[in-house]
């Protein structure tokens, strides 16, 4: 489409992911030493080892600021005593935050007053009950395990998230996702269960068919980066000619949408578009921002579509319009739907009619 243009790539194929489980520690005794505290700023590669929770864990492939016992990604390695791997007091065993910390999206800490927060985006150690942009309150129960992250009453679960997208680039993260689902709290939560786990699945296949399965973050052909610029704005493109290129899991582009979107989160991304490939949060907004509120070339939004009944084709329209729908381009069309199909299968619900365009 070309506001904002869509960058089309296929996807690979799904193959299942499962949940690491913390178990209880046995008992200081019995339990080995602890490797070096996991740390959600480190970069791990398959078969580095980290501490966190009194467990130890090995990473099955590349890996940042996903969390041991959350993320599939970290495996078990049993219990361990000594080290940085102690839990935290409380009944959610994440550690207490400490300014000055660095921090990413989607880590968890508790505060000072015993109150649990989660990262909305990436900070230097702000406090969580001052600097409420970058830190939201987090629910904690359960008798020394961990939950989920705050996705409320999200439909996806992160098994099935990891299971869609089993290649992603980690600055997806499902954290990132449902932290950002708080700025428009109507998505995938509107209609009866089948609607609103057939509006998370079109929305994650648009997504997933935009990124390559949430692979790239910016768009690949550079050739285009100079023409996103509409000068006839009055406001123009002060961060440079070539600064406005698709980014995202929308793949968000031109000067106009990146003002729109800025304004709209209260973000000031016409001058600092960089943002979006930068912070995971923000990128996941203006995702989230166009599915909620643009009609682009179609006459809905992709969230009324779907929450409407018109069916899947319709989000296609309003995404890509006619270079793809009434045979634009009938491959990439098809690629989308069977995307979509496939991650209706995953949340056990009926696709419903009306797939293509």
């Amino acid at each position: 489409m070309s506001r904002p243009r869509i960058l089309a790539i296929l996807t690979g194929l799904a193959v299942a992911a499962t949940f690491a489980v913390i178990m209880p520690m046995t008992s200081a005794s019995a339990a080995v030493d602890c490797v070096p505290a996991w740390s959600s700023g480190t970069v791990y590669v398959g078969g580095t080892k980290a501490s966190y929770n009194s467990h130890n864990w090995s990473a099955k492939w590349w890996t940042q600021g996903e969390t041991p016992g959350v993320a599939a990604v970290w495996a078990d390695q049993g219990a361990c005593g000594g080290g940085g791997g102690t839990p935290t007091p409380g009944t959610c065993n994440y550690p207490n935050w400490a300014q000055g910390h660095n921090y990413v999206t989607g880590d968890i800490v508790r505060y000072t007053d015993g109150n649990y927060y989660v990262a909305e985006h990436d900070n230097p150690g702000y406090d969580p009950t001052v600097s409420t942009w970058y830190w939201d309150p987090y629910t904690c129960s359960g008798g020394g395990g961990t939950t989920p992250p705050p996705s409320g009453s999200f439909v996806v679960s992160e098994a099935q998230f990891n299971q869609m997208f089993p290649s992603r680039n980690s600055f997806y993260s499902y954290a990132g996702l449902t932290t950002a689902m708080g700025a428009y709290p109507a998505f995938a939560k509107t209609g009866s269960d089948t609607i609103r786990k057939q509006e998370a699945a079109a929305f994650l296949a648009n997504v997933n068919h935009e990124t390559g399965g949430l692979y790239y973050i910016v768009e690949q052909n550079t050739a285009n980066y100079p023409h996103y610029c509409d000068a006839s704005q009055s406001y123009g493109c002060p961060a440079g000619q070539s600064a406005y290129y698709g980014r995202g899991p929308i793949q968000l582009s031109w000067n106009f949408n990146y003002k729109a979107a800025g304004d709209a989160l209260g973000i000031d991304l016409l001058h600092d578009p960089y943002k979006v490939e930068r912070d995971a949060a923000v990128a996941w907004k203006t995702a989230l921002w166009y599915w909620m509120t643009q009609n682009g070339p179609g006459t809905m939004t992709p969230h009324n579509a779907m929450v409407n009944s018109r069916g899947f084709g319709e989000t296609i329209r309003s995404i890509n319009g006619s270079i793809e729908c009434n045979g634009g381009n009938p491959g990439q069309v098809q690629s989308r739907v069977d995307a979509y199909q496939r991650f209706t299968g995953v949340l056990g619900v009926a696709p419903g009619g009306n797939l293509s365009c």
